[in-house]
């Protein structure tokens, strides 16, 4: 059997899957994030061990743990986790969708050789930017940082002891050359950092190091288990779903949203705003297009009106028109293709018809057109994906989904029930790990149903992406 453990923003989750990769035990604990002060997002670290000691209990009581073979790791991207010389964590985690650090991540992205290294712009929410910001305004923490890690190598470092990052997550820190696959000294001494405080770096489907004795014994689990070095969320979630060869990609509709397609080749762009991160597996590269909020945007139409999304979705029928209310989805700034921390979210076109179902509707096309920009930033670098296959929470919604399939011109997949996100990829990438098995263990799930561009109400959603381009145009500068 094999591990998988994806650390997410709203809580951790483990699968446990079998020799045949199917999915035969899971578990999920709930996380919470601080928001302290506008724009910060935070999270103690001691929470995560907590959820993940949560998850193996609840998974031994499913399984028998002392047949897993090998564990793998996935997890939130970009988060700074600063640690002591005796690995004691200084802070609480700076996450990825903090935008504290947006005058310094603008400061360093002026400096050619970040776009020439990294292959990307330098986000609010990178790391990089942050440990900037913490020298600034922090400068006792700044001065006892000895290892910066991401927040799946803090689970990391309790399972093994060993500081370890893995290339998909460390290409979105700002401190990696994403073509040589190495962390770049420059680039790091632009910052004021050192190669020293940066984790030692492994491939996706390498071995990172070994289960420690103590919690082997304590969960039931063989001590000396290999721990795969895993993947970004994203770049796991593209394992678990089969999205690692050139042409091949999916849409994710979690927390924020993802358009995300494989290649064969690194061929950067960084002005699009178009992420190029280095896959979970060698001599691989994907590239991205990033929304802040997805599923998130409902949820908080959700709780504005004191239903849930579920709800609030179930009963709008067959797929419509988009109306006159246009909403912009930015409620903590966007990345793809914006690359702006400052953009605030809106309803345009409010009117006496503008009902809850009104209101749906149009925060669906809003994240629609959001993930419409950014396809047109992947077909500006060449990337032009033949379909996509849908994952995250919001892939529950047919009305979505079609909409998503009308907007981008592009058939959308469903796979058939089973959980083949995050937390299956990494599970995959334990089993590689353990087995030194390759791509031929990373096959595409079957598919249930496929959406196809309704042709019907093509021009419409032309028409509604035209007002939202306007209303976004508008709507910068006074938020």
């Amino acid at each position: 059997m094999y591990l998988g453990l994806d650390l997410g923003t709203s809580g951790l989750k483990g699968v446990i899957i079998d020799a045949d990769q199917r999915v035969i035990a899971e578990a999920t604990a709930p996380l919470q994030v601080s928001r302290p002060h506008p724009g910060w997002s935070e999270q103690d670290p001691a929470d995560w061990v907590a959820a993940a000691r949560a998850v193996l209990g609840y998974l031994r009581a499913q399984v028998n743990l002392s047949g897993v073979a090998g564990i793998g790791l996935s997890g939130q991207m970009h988060g700074a986790t600063l640690l002591d010389g005796a690995d004691s964590v200084l802070r609480p985690c700076i996450l990825w969708n903090d935008t504290r650090a947006a005058q310094e991540a603008a400061v360093l992205d002026a400096d050619p050789r970040f776009h020439e290294i990294t292959g990307n712009i330098v986000f609010p929410g990178f790391t990089a930017p942050k440990l900037v910001w913490v020298a600034t305004h922090e400068t006792e923490i700044a001065a006892q940082v000895a290892k910066v890690l991401l927040p799946k190598d803090y689970l990391r470092l309790w399972l093994t002891g060993e500081h370890v990052a893995e290339m998909s997550d460390a290409a979105g820190t700002s401190w990696l050359d994403t073509g040589a696959r190495d962390w770049s000294d420059a680039l790091l001494a632009a910052t004021g950092m050192r190669r020293d405080q940066m984790p030692r770096l492994v491939e996706g489907s390498g071995v990172s190091g070994s289960l420690r004795a103590g919690l082997a014994a304590e969960f039931g689990l063989r001590p000396g288990l290999p721990v795969a070095g895993g993947g970004g969320d994203n770049a796991a979630t593209a394992i678990g779903l089969g999205v690692v060869r050139a042409g091949d990609a999916f849409v994710s509709l979690g927390t924020s949203g993802v358009l995300f397609a494989a290649c064969d080749s690194y061929a950067p762009d960084a002005q699009t705003a178009v992420h190029t991160f280095a896959h979970a597996l060698p001599a691989r590269w994907h590239q991205m297009g990033v929304i802040l909020a997805a599923t998130d945007a409902l949820n908080w139409l959700a709780g504005l009106t004191g239903q849930d999304a579920a709800s609030l979705t179930s009963g709008l029928g067959p797929l419509q028109a988009p109306g006159k209310t246009t909403f912009l989805p930015y409620l903590g700034g966007e990345r793809t293709p914006l690359n702006d921390a400052a953009i605030r979210g809106a309803f345009v076109g409010l009117e006496h018809a503008t009902d809850r179902d009104a209101a749906t509707r149009a925060v669906l096309e809003g994240v629609t057109f959001a993930l419409q920009d950014c396809r047109d930033a992947l077909a500006a670098t060449g990337t032009e994906p033949g379909s996509l296959i849908a994952s995250g929470g919001g892939a529950r919604s047919a009305y979505w989904l079609e909409a998503i399939a009308t907007a981008l011109n592009t058939p959308v997949q469903v796979p058939q029930s089973g959980d083949f996100g995050a937390a299956f990829g990494a599970a995959r990438l334990g089993m590689m790990a353990a087995t030194g098995g390759g791509t031929e263990l990373v096959t595409k799930p079957p598919i249930e149903r496929e959406f196809q561009p309704n042709p019907a109400l093509s021009t419409a959603f032309d028409d509604g992406y035209a007002r939202f381009k306007a209303a976004q145009a508008a709507i910068r500068g006074l938020t």
